[in-house]
């Protein structure tokens, strides 16, 4: 069978390839906490699919749901205050 492959540059970009940009990565720290309390969030949903919730179970998803909505707050207070760290 015959290798068949691109020869322009155009076609085979590496765009996919790339490291992440100085820019992305700080959008990523930026959005961090975000993440950590999604995944606290999802853990906790995570505990109760296989049984009943207890009451300490719906206490943990429901102070994970306000975290992360606390986050997203704090987040999108610092994008609309343009602070140092999102720019």
């Amino acid at each position: 069978m015959k290798f068949i492959g691109a020869v322009q540059a155009v076609v085979t970009a590496d765009e996919f390839d790339r490291e992440p940009t100085a820019a992305e990565l700080d959008a990523i720290e930026c959005e961090m906490p975000v993440i950590v309390a999604e995944v606290e969030l999802l853990d906790a949903e995570i505990v109760t699919l296989d049984r009943t919730p207890s009451e300490l179970d719906e206490r943990r998803i429901r102070r994970a749901r306000r975290r992360v909505l606390a986050e997203r707050v704090a987040l999108a207070n610092r994008l609309v205050s343009g602070s140092p760290e999102v720019a």
